[in-house]
This record gives C-alpha cells, sequence and structure tokens, in this order.
C-alpha cells in the first residue's frame, strides 16, 4: 500500500525536564538528585514522528532557532526518516523551549517559551502545501492565525484537515475554521472549548454537539482516557470501550498515539471513522505500556501483530 503523505504543521520544542522532590519556595534552594533531561518535543513534531512510526509519510513544516537546540532537533528529524524540506531557521528568536517540573507527589507543572514558533509565517505554510498531502494535521500550539490560514489553504485544495486540539483554550474562535475532516479534543481541552466537561454520555454529546456546530468538523471525536473515546458524526453517537493494556507504565504519549493512528487509519480506510477509533485504542493501548514519550508510540507492524496475531 502506497504511504500516505501528511502535511504536519505545529510546534517544536527541546523539552527540559526536572524530577524533584518538592518545588522551591520563594527565595529557597533545594538540592535534589532527581534527576534533569532535554528531550525532544512539542505537540507538532510529536505527531510528525508518531506519524512516521505508523507508516505514514510525515512532512514536518515548523521553525527553528539558529543555536545549538535547533540543530540538535533537525538533525534528530531527519534520522528518523521525516521530511524536513519545510523546517526554517529563525536567526533571531531561540528553538522553542518547555520546562517541565515533575514533583515527588505526581504533580507536573509545565512552562512553555514558543521561541521560533510563534514566527510561523504565512509564506512559510503556503510553500509547504507543494508536497501535495493527502491530509493536513494541526494542532494549536502555534499562533491561532497561523492554525486558521493553513486550515483555509487546505480547505481550498481540497485536502482533509485533522484537528487534535492540543493546545485548546476559551479564547479559540473556532468559527474562523473552515469544515474539519475529524476534530479530536481530550476531555480538558473540550471543557475549554465548550464549558461543558464530557464525563457521561449526556455531557459528551453537548460537548461534542458544541465542538461541531463552532468547527462544522464532520466527526467530534473526545478522548476519554481509559474511559475509551466518544464520536459524533453529525447525525450519531458511539462510544468505544479503550481496549486494556497489559501493564499501565507510562500514559504521556497514549493521547497523540490514538489521535495519529484513528487519521491515518481513516485515510488508508476510505473513511470509516469507527474502525479508525478502534485501531487508534489499540495504538494507545500499546503506548501506555512503555516508558518514554514519542519512542512507546507502536509501529504499524506492531498494532497488525496486536489485532491478528503473528500469523497476519
Amino acid at each position: 500500500m502506497e504511504k500516505k503523505r501528511i502535511l504536519i504543521i505545529g510546534s517544536s520544542n527541546l523539552d527540559f525536564t526536572m524530577s524533584l522532590y518538592k518545588l522551591p519556595e520563594a527565595g529557597e534552594t533545594v538540592v535534589d538528585d532527581g534527576g534533569v533531561a532535554y528531550i525532544p518535543g512539542g505537540k507538532g513534531a510529536s505527531a510528525a514522528i508518531a506519524l512516521n512510526r505508523l507508516g505514514a509519510e510525515s512532512v514536518f513544516c515548523a521553525k527553528l532557532g539558529a543555536d545549538i537546540h535547533g540543530q540538535k532537533l533537525y538533525n534528530y528529524y531527519k534520522e528518523l526518516g521525516l521530511n524536513t524540506s519545510y523546517i526554517k531557521v529563525d536567526h533571531d528568536n531561540p528553538t522553542g523551549l518547555a520546562v517541565i517540573m515533575k514533583e515527588g507527589d505526581g504533580k507536573i507543572r509545565s512552562v512553555v517559551y514558543p521561541g521560533a514558533n510563534a514566527q510561523l509565517t504565512t509564506d512559510i505554510i503556503m510553500e509547504a502545501f507543494e508536497c501535495n498531502p493527502d491530509a493536513l494535521y494541526l494542532g494549536f500550539e502555534l499562533p491561532y492565525l497561523m492554525v486558521v490560514a493553513a486550515a483555509k489553504v487546505a480547505a481550498s485544495k481540497g485536502i482533509p484537515i485533522f484537528i487534535d486540539a492540543a493546545g485548546a483554550n476559551k479564547e479559540l474562535d473556532l468559527e474562523k475554521l473552515p469544515p474539519v475532516e475529524v476534530f479530536s479534543p481530550n476531555e480538558q481541552e473540550a471543557y475549554e472549548l465548550t464549558g461543558i466537561m464530557p464525563t457521561s454520555m449526556e455531557t459528551s454529546l453537548r460537548a461534542a454537539l458544541a465542538i461541531a456546530r463552532k468547527s462544522k468538523a464532520k466527526n467530534v471525536v473526545i478522548k476519554q482516557g481509559a474511559r475509551g473515546a466518544f464520536l459524533y458524526d453529525g447525525k450519531r453517537y458511539n462510544t468505544f470501550p479503550a481496549v486494556r493494556a497489559d501493564k499501565t507504565v507510562d500514559t504521556t504519549s497514549a493521547g497523540d498515539a490514538f489521535t495519529c493512528a484513528m487519521t491515518l487509519e481513516y485515510l488508508r480506510n476510505g473513511g470509516d471513522i469507527k474502525e479508525a477509533i478502534k485501531y487508534g485504542n489499540v495504538a494507545g493501548a500499546i503506548t501506555v505500556t512503555r516508558p518514554g514519550a514519542t519512542s512507546s508510540i507502536p509501529t504499524e507492524e506492531e498494532i497488525n501483530r496486536f489485532l491478528y496475531g503473528d500469523g497476519q
């Protein structure tokens, strides 16, 4: 089967993670041996890497700073096999940085410095569509004007638009978007966009209806963690129980795995959203059994072994 070419326009960060017993109070110095690490991050980059692992041709459009962090990230993407033709270098702003503080009680606090991510332009976006993609994949970690601009270019060319609502907030005007093929928030993102927390069948439907009206989405898929996923397709709604994992080790990239796998399977199977969600649930179930971020996302072969066994 010919690979689906997916254009991902999104954020690229270097994540600086700190594991510590507790955050210091104002004026306090804490000495801790929890460890620190620099890890490739950013929702756009994570999606590009995930789609590549799942069997798509990932074309990543982003902006990096002209610094050592940007060079390391660019080399990393090249080594993984991403199409980096539309990654641009910003000589005036640093590469995006996320500082992630993990406390001993499990609390996570994050600070994001967008840097070069905030400098993506419509000219760069227009150029990226020269790759003739089968689909456009977007999130909300970029300036919203650029998200809308990219979506409008895709719509004008008849290219289906898939949105992972990571980075969503109540200030976003979804009505500015052209019709979207699949719009997929998690529960908190759905709440941010609608003021409705989708924890029951009724509230999930209300949230999905509100999103569908605003975004003109053909399908709204709400990620609900261990409970699975909720679908509203414009006429009917369905729930899809999560696939049970043997052992949950790390849930970090489960949402990315689900949305990317769902998107790719939807493109490959001719638009059957129900089968695509089931496929995404399998990807998420495998992901949580492994430590790490994008490295924990399964390949197409691993999902097929889960679904069909070693015989196929």
